[in-house]
């Protein structure tokens, strides 16, 4: 008589440490899961209350801050531990991230406020410019002398009294320019740009009057704001200026591209760092547009949320979202696909937001506030600061899933994409909803009864462009 018996290795039915779960052998069969479904949604229910439940973004401010408004900051882009930030008294400071506290305090860097910083492609040198009209070079790490490099442009040496082992290494100056509103630096090449209150320039680190400058662009003298270098474009620059322009214009030539005015002035702009055809602008409106470059006569994405004037962007690292902050004293998160922000900070005492940085690894925000504060974010609020287990990770992984699956379902919708605002947000909020529905029953009734013709719906992305100007 044959007799069958099971047989199983060891290794499938034993652990290896006594920490390890237990093997547990399952059948798979749907028919043997009449509940699946029900048991999968509730679990997605408790992992949007778990994400909730740890969301905690805020993690520290930054020493004590500025001794004013905190208006310019950039991080390096080849290190996560370097920040510098400048202040409207001209003040620089430069921190160390990691431990949060402050390496070096430069009072007296520039004499009016300062309006941008940007660091050079070697990742220790920095610049500021400033309303004083004066652009200056900054080391984070100092010298080993203890003094200013001797490529100062200074000719009479009143500087050479508070100079530090950081700098000024160089001065930068323009007799035609009253004062500077940004600064970027080039991507590959030893070069940056700046916009002011009469042109665009481009300046080599070695000379201290700029290289090229480009005047009346567009057949307009209009004050700058912001300029922007293409990441891939070696040659391209975006800028936005005081006649709600935002233009595109060829470095080489000094030819201008294509500009398109828009109904509001656009307060800041930044470049999508993985797909550099696309970018984003913050505009008075508040309202933040993506545009595509190839074509300007209408924005690809309306990004909503925002109660007042929104004054900075940026961009995360991976290209996929980006960070804004304004008048309205909150940070949003949006999605570069969805025009709804993905999550919203604030605090009790935080002010109007000047300036906002991700660092390299994409895990963290920083902000500069109107309060004088700097304040260090997590870009996502409830993932876990340190490192995870594998199980740890999975579990993680598992209900991140359900709630994608799960999101669309009342339930999990409510928990998962609902904040809490501040009351003035949430009231300016529902007068905006009230306005916009009036607005739109005005101009149905317009359209149902007009015998010309003429009135008709206009999409809200074409709305938005006044003209385009080539």
């Amino acid at each position: 008589m044959k007799i069958k018996a099971l047989s199983r290795s060891n290794a499938s039915t034993s652990r290896e440490t006594a920490g390890d779960l237990r093997i547990q052998h399952r059948n798979l069969d749907p028919t043997h899961h009449p509940l699946q479904r029900a048991r999968e949604y509730t679990r997605a229910v408790t992992s949007a209350k778990i994400d909730r439940m740890f969301a905690k973004p805020f993690l520290a401010s930054l020493g004590e801050g500025h001794r004013d408004g905190v208006t310019a900051s950039c991080v390096s882009k080849n290190a996560l531990v370097p920040f510098v930030s400048g202040s409207a008294d001209g003040e620089i400071r430069i921190w160390d991230l990691g431990e949060k506290n402050l390496v070096r305090d430069l009072p007296g860097a520039h004499s009016r406020r300062i309006t941008g910083m940007v660091f050079a492609n070697d990742g220790s040198t920095f610049y500021s410019c400033a309303d004083d009209g004066l652009i200056k070079s900054w080391k984070v790490y100092p010298d080993g002398n203890g003094s200013s490099s001797s490529g100062s442009s200074n000719d009479d040496g009143d500087e050479e009294d508070w100079a530090t082992p950081h700098g000024p290494m160089m001065t930068y100056r323009s007799s035609a320019i009253g004062s500077f509103k940004s600064i970027d630096y080039h991507r590959s090449e030893p070069q940056f740009a700046t916009a002011s209150d009469c042109s665009v320039d481009i300046w080599d680190p070695e000379r201290n009057s700029p290289v090229v400058s480009f005047t009346d662009l567009w057949g307009s003298d209009d004050t700058s704001i912001v300029v922007r270098y293409n990441p891939a474009e070696r040659n391209l620059l975006g800028q936005c200026s005081m006649d709600r322009g935002i233009g595109l214009f060829d470095a080489r030539s000094g030819s201008s591209l294509q500009k398109t005015i828009l109904k509001m002035r656009s307060n800041c702009m930044e470049w999508n760092p993985m797909e550099p055809m696309n970018f984003v602008v913050g505009n008075e409106d508040y309202n933040a547009y993506s545009f595509d470059m190839r074509k300007l006569d209408r924005p690809t994405m309306i990004y909503k949320g925002h109660v007042g004037a929104i004054l900075a962007i940026n961009w995360s690292p991976t290209g996929k979202e980006f960070v804004t902050g304004g008048y309205d004293k909150s940070i949003r998160i949006f999605p570069h696909r969805k025009g709804k922000a993905r999550d919203i900070y604030h605090t009790k005492r935080m002010q109007r937001i000047f300036t906002l940085n991700y660092t390299v690894d994409d895990k963290y925000i920083v902000s500069g506030s109107d309060d004088t504060n700097l304040r260090l974010w997590k870009a996502h609020a409830s993932e876990k600061i340190g490192q995870m287990s594998a199980r740890e990770e999975k579990s993680m992984e598992y209900r991140q899933a359900l709630i994608r699956k799960y999101q669309h379902m009342p339930e999990v919708h409510k928990i998962h994409a609902t904040r809490k605002v501040p009351k003035i947000i949430k009231k300016q909020t529902e007068v905006a909803q009230i306005q916009k529905e009036s607005q739109q029953r005005k101009q149905a009734n317009r359209a149902k009864y007009d015998k010309s013709g003429e009135e008709q719906f206009v999409s809200e992305r074409k709305k938005v462009v006044v003209k385009k100007v080539d």
